[in-house]
């Protein structure tokens, strides 16, 4: 087993981090708590990419409950049939939105339990709008944050309710708010699944997976000599 992060180590994971993204965020477009809520429910097993493709046009007409609720089922589906599972999401939204008018005001409520008990909403999609739209320091452990945590040794866990539970207890309390997307960007972007790019991370000699991270420089410094060696 790995030894575990010491305080400092912890610190200065997440102060890299800071420096390489100062300012992070959800690369979901939104313009409100519900329609974070719904872009986010329809990102589940979906790209952001797709799914912001798909609520360009749709936001424009359903930016409110009352609105989507109007727009019904097969309106909706309209809009983001390109998106995996599509009905199933667009059930979900709909009956959503009708609970928002009937039990909140037509708002999204900031309560875990309250978002919990809305359909197609789970603990991960309560945390991201806990944390984006309120600005709860959580963390909403999807498979990038999950891969991170493992990997890098900052807080292995079996499932992601452990990894979340011991990232609690991790991430240094001023670093808090943004670590969900601090971990999921660097996750998505540099610590990719299948060949992470260990040359360019900020946090390589802090990283606890030594094997696979000294096997990637290898074969990068490798490349760079067959390239100088074209060269000369």
């Amino acid at each position: 087993m790995a030894k575990p992060f010491s305080k400092k180590e912890r610190e200065t994971f997440f102060e890299r981090l800071k420096q390489q993204m100062p300012e992070p965020k959800t690369e979901l477009v939104y313009s409100n708590p519900f329609t974070l809520l719904i872009a986010v429910v329809l990102s589940a097993q979906s790209t952001d990419k797709g799914v912001n493709k798909a609520t360009a046009a749709l936001f424009r007409v359903a930016d409110a409950p009352e609105m989507m609720v109007r727009l019904g089922e097969e309106g909706l589906i309209a809009h983001i049939r390109t998106i995996g599972l599509f009905r199933t999401k667009a059930k979900n939204a709909i009956a959503l939105s009708r609970i928002l008018i009937a039990e909140h005001d037509g708002k999204v409520p900031r309560g875990r339990a309250a978002l919990e008990a809305l359909p197609g909403v789970g603990r991960k999609t309560a945390n991201v709008i806990l944390n984006v739209a309120f600005g709860e320091p959580v963390i909403a452990v999807d498979t990038h944050i999950f891969r991170v945590a493992n990997r890098t040794g900052l807080a292995p866990g079996k499932t992601p309710l452990a990894v979340e539970r011991r990232l609690a207890s991790a991430v240094p309390e001023k670093y808090r708010l943004h670590a969900h997307h601090w971990l999921i960007l660097h996750g998505r972007y540099t610590c990719v699944a299948r060949k992470p790019k260990c040359p360019v991370c900020v946090v390589r000699d802090l990283c606890r997976y030594t094997e696979k991270t000294l096997a990637t420089q290898e074969a990068g410094a490798a490349a760079r000599g067959r390239s100088e060696s074209r060269q000369a």
